[in-house]
């Protein structure tokens, strides 16, 4: 079969974005790119992982209390750097610092929030792992950044995304108009569109959440399970558990052939153990823009109003019609 002549690459979808706003300035497109530069660098560090020393634990915790692991350090560091290089944000939140980060760029009117790595756990035996990042513009352009400007609600993303680093590497992200698609090609070292105005089927056959901490989770969450796994022929049940631990592997899946993501809150975390800023709300965004659903159990996720730059919140996200389902026994249990 011969290679389509159609090619379109990251940098060139951004481009024809762009041109259809006569007004913008090129500053969100331009940490698009930084995005797009800083995973393929990261991308290249795991795939020879194996081969150097990067595997296994850094010898630290971050500010969740959790073990460091060498690549979230890596992939950190050469985040913020892009950021920084891009000189388009004026401040960057991540999972892996206690605080906000400033940069020099004291004019620049958009602020990241960001996973670096998300499921870096499972490194160590070739599982899939993933960035999310989120955009938004800050509240005041004539006074200093302050954590003010990060506590936003979701809904006032400008743009968000993850990056899946599996056996393809692909980078999908909204900016409020669809979701488009894009897996790395390595002989060219492009990321090119690949998934087009990207949907959700409005319906599925797979659950993905920890079963082994089933009874710490509220009781509608274990009704949902047990309406999902009965014997039911009629309506193709049981359904699947899959579940990867690897939030952004999950929802890819999740995003590609339908079906629901949970983290519940338990008795041990009665809040939830995902962060709000840079990975409920971006992925929210994104599931949002391709037909899908996310919600805390009471509210929808990118209504939440954060408090703090590491808020944990419960979240349940995936298809319309498995969230609406999961809703009817939150609402039944109150």
């Amino acid at each position: 079969m011969p290679l389509s002549t159609e090619l379109v690459t990251l940098n060139g979808f951004i481009n024809q974005q762009e041109r259809k706003f006569p007004g913008a300035h090129g500053t969100l497109s331009g940490l698009l790119r930084s995005v797009g530069l800083a995973a393929k660098i990261v991308n290249r560090e795991l795939n020879k992982a194996g081969l150097v020393d990067i595997l296994g634990d850094h010898g630290a915790t971050n500010v969740q209390g959790e073990t460091v692991k060498k690549m979230d350090v890596f992939a950190n560091e050469h985040f913020i750097a892009a950021f920084k290089r891009g000189r388009r944000c004026c401040g960057i939140v991540s999972e892996e610092d206690e605080d906000m980060i400033l940069t020099d760029e004291h004019g620049a009117q958009y602020l990241i929030c960001m996973d670096p790595l998300d499921g870096s756990s499972n490194i160590d035996v070739n599982v899939g792992v993933g960035t999310i990042f989120s955009i938004f513009k800050r509240l005041h352009n004539d006074h200093p950044v302050s954590k003010e400007d990060f506590l936003q609600k979701g809904s006032c993303q400008v743009a968000a995304g993850y990056v899946i680093y599996g056996t393809s590497t692909m980078l999908i992200y909204t900016a409020g108009n669809g979701v488009n698609g894009f897996t790395l090609d390595p002989t060219i070292g492009e990321f090119c569109l690949s998934h087009p105005d990207m949907q959700m089927p409005k319906n599925g056959n797979i659950v993905s959440v920890n079963m082994g901490y089933i009874q710490t989770f509220p009781d509608a969450v274990k009704n949902y399970v047990n309406a999902c796994t009965v014997l039911d022929k009629s309506q193709k049940k049981p359904y699947s558990i899959r579940y990867i631990g690897s939030m952004v592997a999950d929802l890819h899946r999740t995003m590609l052939k339908g079906g629901i993501f949970m983290y519940p809150s338990s008795t041990d975390a009665p809040n939830g153990k995902l962060r709000l800023l840079y990975e409920c709300n971006p992925l929210s965004f994104i599931v949002e823009q391709a037909g899908g659903k996310a919600t805390n159990g009471k509210i929808r996720i990118m209504e939440m109003q954060p408090e703090s730059l590491h808020q944990r919140t419960p979240i349940y996200i995936g298809s319309a019609d498995m969230v609406d389902e999961l809703m009817e026994h939150f609402n039944a249990s109150i």
